[in-house]
Parts: structure tokens; C-alpha cells; sequence
């Protein structure tokens, strides 16, 4: 079993309630299972287009017998099943999930960089981070 964060967010429609489906979906995946959760904390956008919402953010600390690509291959699934929708980088979604760290990993593909390449400039992930370790 790897022990993984992952970051999620939302600032479309129900935040409260997408990040509780998130994490509800999930723990379902195969060989997977919420260990803890962060509280969500408020937080502007960064990036993207001007006047988007704010977002609501966490994260969790799982365990997984999913390999990272596996594991990553699936949170994009639990996305487009919520109903995320590919627009411009960094504009409004009703979730995000990020592999913020995989076990002792350090990874570098075109799909997939451990850690989360921005995640130690990002207060909306620090945070909550440091609050599960």
C-alpha cells in the first residue's frame, strides 16, 4: 500500500457538497481508502480567468495499491463523472483532484509530475497539507 495526498478543490455549484462526493467516491476506488481529511479552507483562484469564484480546498491522505498513473487515470475519472469540464487552464471546474505526493515517489512524465509541481507556492494546499502530516 503507498500513502498519497491528494488535493482537492471546487468553485462551481455545491462546493461543500462536490468535495463530499469527491471523497466518497474516492474511497470506493479498488484497493483505496480515505485515511484523513483536512478541513476545506476558502481561497481565490489562482490563474486562470478574472472574476471566476472562490474556491473551496482540502486534502486528503489515502491509502492505495493503485499505481500513481492508475491512481490519476481514475480521479480524472471521478472529475468528468461530477461533470468537469475541459476549458481553459486554471478556469472554474466543479472538482479538482491532484496527486500532491505518492508515497516516497518522485515522478516526472508528460501526465504526471510527484510532488505536484506548484504545491509548495499554493497556501490552499500548504495548509491543509500541514494540518493531515
Amino acid at each position: 500500500m503507498a500513502v498519497c495526498y491528494i488535493g482537492i478543490g471546487s468553485n462551481l455549484g455545491n462546493r461543500k457538497e462536490n468535495i463530499r462526493l469527491a471523497i466518497n467516491k474516492v474511497n470506493a476506488l479498488k484497493s483505496t481508502r480515505v485515511l484523513k481529511r483536512s478541513k476545506a479552507m476558502k481561497s481565490l483562484a489562482v490563474g486562470g480567468p478574472l472574476k471566476q469564484p472562490g474556491f473551496l480546498n482540502a486534502v486528503l491522505k489515502i491509502d492505495t495499491e493503485l499505481p500513481a498513473l492508475t491512481l490519476l487515470r481514475k480521479l480524472k475519472e471521478i472529475e468528468k463523472q461530477m461533470g468537469r469540464k475541459k476549458t481553459v487552464r486554471f478556469g472554474p471546474r466543479v472538482i479538482d483532484l491532484d496527486i500532491l505526493l505518492y508515497a516516497d515517489k518522485f515522478m516526472r512524465s508528460k501526465k504526471l509530475t510527484i510532488p505536484h509541481p506548484r504545491m509548495f507556492v499554493r497556501d490552499f494546499v500548504v495548509k491543509p497539507l500541514a494540518e493531515i502530516l
